[in-house]
């Protein structure tokens, strides 16, 4: 798979407990097919963090890669900006 290809996605660390690992937070809005709300949904993806460079409350762009472990498909492209 051509890396262009590959999905991406923005999201809030929340967890880096892990060596190498994180835990990223992804939230969207989705509008509810009935009564036309916008409802909040998130759902966390386990990430590769080579250098361990994450904090917890870091906004971080995440890439789609190959099987690193029995959670881990995506791995960490850069951190967008630092936690306060």
């Amino acid at each position: 798979m051509e890396r262009n290809l590959r999905k991406t996605r923005t999201g809030l660390v929340t967890s880096n407990t892990g060596e190498k690992s994180i835990t990223v937070s992804i939230e969207r809005k989705l509008k509810h097919p009935m009564y036309g709300k916008f409802v909040k949904s998130s759902k966390k993806y386990t990430a590769h963090d080579e250098k361990n460079e994450c904090n917890v409350g870091d906004t971080v762009r995440i890439m789609e890669s190959r099987p690193l472990s029995k959670t881990k498909r995506w791995r960490l492209v850069e951190i967008l900006e630092r936690a306060k």
